[in-house]
This record gives C-alpha cells, sequence and structure tokens, in this order.
C-alpha cells in the first residue's frame, strides 16, 4: 500500500469523514498522511488496519507505532497510546480517508463507473470514443491500464486499492480531464477498492453466475456487482441491460434514475441489427423518435450491447445521437478484445483474452455466424490457476469449433502434458483434438490449415504479452506471432502445400 500525503496543511477531519466512527483518546484526528501496511509507515501517519485473507492489520499496530504512526483506524479496540478511530469496515473508511486527503478528485470531473461480468474494458473504450467524440478530456483507468491523457501506465490490476484510485483520478483532474471512466472489478467491489470515489454514471454490462466466479452463488455476486450504484453522487444515473434477468432484479433496489438498453425494444436505448460480416456489422441506433446507423468493425451481439451501455452514458451525459455513432464507429478495435489480425490473408484471424468457459463460448459463437468455412481455435489453460474449469474448456472448444488445437498458455511450474490432459477430459472424443504444446508451432499449424473462408482464433492471452514457463518470463505476444506467420505464409517458400 502506497504512503499516501495530503495537499493540506490543515489536514482531515475524521469527526467530520466519519460521523458513526468512534474515536478514543482525542476529541478528534486530525489525518495528513495516511498508511495501512505498518512496514511502511512514516511519521505523522494515521496507520490504518485492515483485515486481510492471509494477514490482518490489527496485528501489526505496534510496528506502525515504532515508525511513526501517530493514530490508528481500526475495526476494535486496540492497547495502544495514541488516538484510536473505531469504524464497521475499515476497508470503506480508508477509501474515504484516501478520497479526502485527494482533494476529492471525482467531484472535479465527470466520473462513470463500469461494472459487470463480461464486457467492462471494451465498455470504456467505447464511453471514452462517444465523450471524446464530444470533445472531451477523458481519462481512463482499466485492465488495460491507468491514464491521465499524459501518461499511460500498464498494470496488473483492473481496478486498484483506494490510494492509486485517489492517486490516478487527481493526476486526472490535475491534467484537465472533464471525465474519467472507471472499470470496477468484482474483487475490487468486493474488497471496496472504490469507496470514496463518486460516480455521475454507472453501468452493468451483464450478469453472469460464471464457473470461474469466486465470490460465492449468484445472489452473493449481484449484490457484490451491485455495489457500483451504491457510489453515484445524489444527481447520479444508474445504466442497465434490460435484456439480462440477474441485472433486470436490480433495478427496483436502486434509487437513482435508471436508462435501459435492449435489442429487444424493452429499453429506453434500443439497438436494431441489419448487417453483420467478419469484418463489420452494422445495426440501428434508436433512443426516443430518433434512430441511426451506426457501423463498427467490432463484430458480435456482446459488442451491440456494449455499444448501447455506451451510447446510454452518453445520453446521460448530454450528448446527441450522430456524436454517440460518430464516437462508436471510432473505435474500430480493443487490444485482445477478438482483436482482428490483417496481414493480407484470404482467412480471418483473431486474437482474444478468453480463457474461461463462457468467454470462451462467446467468442466462438460470436465467430461462427460470420465464418463461411470452419473455425478453427488455438487455446490453453493456465498452469497453478482455475484447474476445475480445464475440462469444461475443452468441452466448449469441442462444442463449437471444428478443430480445437490445445497448447501452452502460460503453464508456469505445472508440466504441461498435465494440463492438456485436463482439458482433454472435457472432450467425449478426445482422439479428435490437436495437442501441440509449443504454442507458436500451434498457431503456424493453425494458419497453414486455414483455407479461405476459414476463421482462426487465438484464445487466452489477449493483449498480455509475457508467456511464464517454469522460472522464465518470455515476451509472446499472440497478435505479432500471427501477424508475422501470416507474411511468412505469403512468401513462395512458406506456402500450404509445403504443411498441407
Amino acid at each position: 500500500m502506497m504512503h499516501f500525503l495530503h495537499h493540506r496543511a490543515s489536514g482531515v477531519s475524521l469527526r467530520e469523514l466519519l460521523p458513526t466512527a468512534r474515536i478514543f483518546g482525542a476529541s478528534d484526528i486530525q489525518v495528513r498522511s495516511c498508511c495501512s501496511d505498518s512496514r511502511r509507515c512514516q511519521p505523522g501517519d494515521l496507520f490504518v488496519a485492515i483485515l486481510g485473507s492471509e494477514y490482518d492489520g490489527h496485528d501489526y499496530y505496534e510496528e506502525a507505532i515504532r515508525n511513526g504512526a501517530v493514530a490508528i483506524l481500526a475495526e476494535r479496540q486496540l492497547p495502544v497510546g495514541v488516538p484510536t478511530c473505531i469504524v464497521d469496515d475499515s476497508r470503506i473508511a480508508l477509501g474515504f480517508v484516501c478520497h479526502a486527503l485527494a482533494g476529492a478528485p471525482s467531484q472535479q470531473m465527470r466520473t462513470i463507473g463500469v461494472a459487470g461480468t463480461f464486457g467492462k474494458t471494451v465498455t470504456s473504450m467505447l464511453i471514452a470514443g462517444v465523450l471524446e467524440a464530444a470533445r472531451n478530456r477523458v481519462g481512463m483507468m482499466g485492465s488495460l491500464g491507468y491514464c491521465d491523457t499524459q501518461n499511460v501506465v500498464t498494470q496488473g490490476r483492473t481496478t486498484p486499492p483506494p490510494p492509486d484510485v485517489a492517486m490516478w483520478l487527481t493526476r486526472m483532474a490535475n491534467q484537465g480531464c472533464s471525465h474519467a471512466v472507471l472499470e470496477a472489478s468484482a474483487d475490487a467491489l468486493a474488497r471496496h477498492f472504490l469507496c470514496g470515489a463518486q460516480l455521475d454514471a454507472a453501468l452493468i454490462t451483464n450478469l453472469r453466475g460464471t464457473a470461474g466466479n469466486s465470490h460465492g452463488d449468484l445472489w452473493t455476486y449481484r449484490e457484490i456487482q451491485s455495489r457500483v450504484f451504491g457510489l453515484l453522487k445524489p444527481e447520479g444515473f444508474a445504466v442497465l441491460n434490460a435484456d439480462d434477468p440477474a441485472s433486470q432484479v436490480l433495478q427496483s433496489q436502486i434509487n437513482h434514475p435508471t436508462l435501459t438498453v435492449s435489442m429487444k425494444g424493452a429499453g429506453e436505448v434500443n439497438a436494431e441489427l441489419i448487417e453483420r460480416h467478419v469484418s463489420e456489422q452494422t445495426f440501428f441506433l434508436v433512443a426516443g423518435s430518433e434512430s441511426i446507423p451506426v457501423r463498427t468493425r467490432m463484430i458480435g451481439v456482446h459488442h451491440v450491447y456494449n455499444c448501447l451501455s455506451a451510447a446510454a452514458v452518453g445520453l446521460v451525459m448530454g450528448i446527441d445521437l450522430p456524436t454517440i455513432a460518430r464516437g462508436l464507429e471510432s473505435v474500430d478495435h480493443v487490444p485482445g478484445r477478438l482483436q482482428r489480425i490483417e496481414a493480407g490473408q484470404d482467412f480471418g484471424t483473431f486474437v482474444d483474452g478468453a480463457r474461461t468457459p463462457e468467454t470462451l463460448t462467446i467468442a466462438l459463437k460470436t465467430l461462427r455466424p460470420v465464418t463461411k468455412g470452419r473455425l478453427i481455435c488455438v487455446y490453453g489453460a493456465e498452469g497453478e490457476k482455475g484447474t476445475h474449469l480445464r475440462p469444461l474448456l475443452g468441452r466448449a472448444v469441442e462444442r463449437n469449433a471444428d478443430i480445437g488445437i490445445i497448447t501452452n498458455n502460460s503453464p508456469r511450474s505445472e508440466a504441461p502434458l498435465r494440463i492438456a490432459h485436463d482439458i482433454l477430459d472435457g472432450y467425449d472424443r478426445p482422439a479428435q483434438a490437436q495437442l501441440i504444446p509449443d504454442r507458436a508451432r500451434a498457431i503456424c499449424w493453425a494458419l497453414h490449415k486455414a483455407r479461405p473462408g476459414d476463421t482462426v482464433l487465438v484464445a487466452g492471452r489477449g493483449s498480455r504479452a509475457l508467456h511464464v514457463v517454469g522460472a522464465n518470463r518470455e515476451a509472446f505476444d499472440d497478435r505479432d506471432v500471427c501477424r508475422e506467420l501470416i507474411r511468412e505464409l505469403a512468401k513462395p517458400s512458406g506456402g500450404r502445400s509445403a504443411v498441407a
């Protein structure tokens, strides 16, 4: 946890910021800096004791005080000689403290939160496209990195802890951003990472009780996702997918104006699909009595829903429909999200980050209607993760692709063949699967196999550029590998006849 400083000498009053908290050892606590890592506490800090899954910060208060902490924020009383603030949930309190220390940056911009099971990154990019088409300056925070319009930092987490959220929102405000778009992962919402931020609009793309869900049953998962609406400003708007049954349940629970989207005519903002091809699709965007055609180079029904959500946010922000359409069309790809690879080949090639059974099924079902020939899928399961999902990956490919090639996908310390065997357990006819452990060779085999009208999907990594094998971290980007191999195919010596 980073060390978080205040920009005003007066500090923040915990009595005013957390009115329901109980304060012991002082009438109030003025905070100018805070830290939730006892090892990194500095003189003058407020130490925030966090109860984690592996460690309990309450056990390290003495170390925090030795390092200079002058007050403690905790969930229970501790035998300390410094002022203590007791709250019900120190994670929530930490968020409010960090944003107060930062000067409430989300109050200085119009801020949008994007939650949901699938489509958060694409929807966030579409929202940014719409806002930028209306000549707004937009900061972003999500799985592709954090951007304040001047600096881009690639991070491992979709949504970082509260100090980083507050810091990046401050950077966006300081760079003159008028809007900020924040992806809200389920893990971040469960851990209250966005607490303290205040949103002008919040949306849930969709809700699915996926096999990889680590947050309990669908009811618990839905409650966690719905927390994004609890971050809305009093005048904030909610956006929901009217065609998603799990999302519909939330509408009656939201105490804010709500705009719904639909492809079945059931929302305030609707879409009617006109045509689709492997390289583009066109749909009518309908809002009230207005309608306009939108042509996007990203394909699939799920992408239309993502466009609808972004359009609804644009309408909430007062943007007209033609500008919204122009913004949606400006996003011709999102890195590693069903990204089309074009290098002069006569068959479709896509790279996607799908690595769960459901996301892989969605990607394959998106490509099937626009594939005249065979659908070929290169895929694999990561090592040391989700072993129970591996047979389901195999089943998804056997049912939805014509040819499946199992290969490595960062096996880490696991034996690659063991991972492959786990995947094969999901096949009804395992002899039909191709097994090529070397990922580059597997992609090469698939591209050589492809004929005009076929589609090749390389799944599991998307925009990630590191391949982890044992202790080695190797540079490997599926997109670059595909482009290079397709160019080799085009050379006289690299033709298909050599490997047919």
